[in-house]
């Protein structure tokens, strides 16, 4: 095999950086061209990178984030874009770069975490990760009486939209004192521009952000951005009209007096956890979609 080099920290390098580009692309059809050039590529983005020559063939990245779990800051590094191009596959590549990883982060973490697909559920297991069931959380609401709100779309191919959505969420609060993220606005920003471009307003009487989809009579709530705490009978009387709605809360929800239903999450990726010495990982939680990489 080519001699390879193991680099990171290379988002200023033209060249390496497009060519990490590409092989996401290639791997997983994702673009970050974009979320880099409005600058969202920050240092608690960093990739781990092996290159041939000026060629990046494999790929395990960390996001340095913080988790809120039972009202505490815990120090998290969530694992993603784990890619190998396909002439480079079935040689060990991403156990280097695991290996590498976990070497570098000994004792420096709370908990390591990621959301693998289907088809990789036996690989994590070998460094210490184990699965961990998440729940959806829901609830039945009845408008019987609309109010009206201004709302405003918001464009999330719009560069003065955007970093209106970046300023905003800099300075949020976490969605949950139960199970929530915070200091990932980066994450959230990927998601308006690739994901949900145009599933975001902002709700200008309660100043929030509001990422959501209405499917007849589904609600499906991805993200609240708020700077204060929400009332959430207050905020789906401005989203819905008069009528019975199922609301679906794509993280873990906690509004007073509210009893939500739960069941099992079976989405198209599992939650892999490794846990630091001092502390257990939470049951029953739904992982905020707008801060998975």
């Amino acid at each position: 095999m080519t001699n390879l080099n193991l680099i990171k920290n290379y988002q200023e390098n033209e060249k390496m950086r497009n060519s990490f580009f590409d092989l996401a692309t290639q791997v997983f059809g994702i673009h970050f061209h974009s979320w880099y050039e409005h600058g969202f590529w920050t240092e608690k983005y960093i990739p781990y990178s092996l290159a041939a020559g000026n060629k990046i063939i494999a790929n395990v990245s960390i996001n340095l984030i913080n988790l809120i779990v039972s009202g505490e800051k815990k120090s998290a590094l969530q694992v993603g874009t784990v890619m190998t191009h396909p002439d480079y596959r079935k040689k060990g590549l991403s156990t280097k770069l695991m290996n590498h990883i976990l070497n570098e982060f000994a004792g420096k973490y709370d908990f390591m975490y990621l959301l693998a697909n289907h088809n990789v559920l036996n690989f994590y297991p070998k460094f210490g990760f184990r699965p961990v069931q998440e729940y959806q959380y829901s609830m039945e609401f009845t408008n019987n009486q609309p109010v009206h709100s201004e709302i405003r779309k918001l464009d999330g191919k719009n560069r003065k939209d955007l970093q209106f959505i970046y300023d905003f969420s800099s300075e949020r609060i976490p969605l949950s004192k139960t199970f929530g993220t915070e200091n990932t606005q980066e994450l959230l920003m990927f998601y308006c521009m690739n994901v949900f471009s145009n599933d975001v307003y902002y709700i200008e009487n309660e100043d929030m952000i509001v990422l959501y989809k209405i499917e007849e009579n589904e609600i499906h709530i991805f993200d609240l951005v708020s700077k204060k705490g929400i009332i959430i009978e207050v905020v789906l009387s401005k989203l819905t009209n008069k009528g019975t709605y199922k609301v679906f809360f794509h993280y873990t929800p906690e509004y007073e007096g509210i009893k939500f239903e739960k069941q099992l999450y079976t989405g198209s990726e599992v939650l892999f956890v490794r846990e630091g010495e001092q502390d257990t990982f939470p049951k029953f939680i739904k992982h905020p979609l707008t801060s998975q990489a």
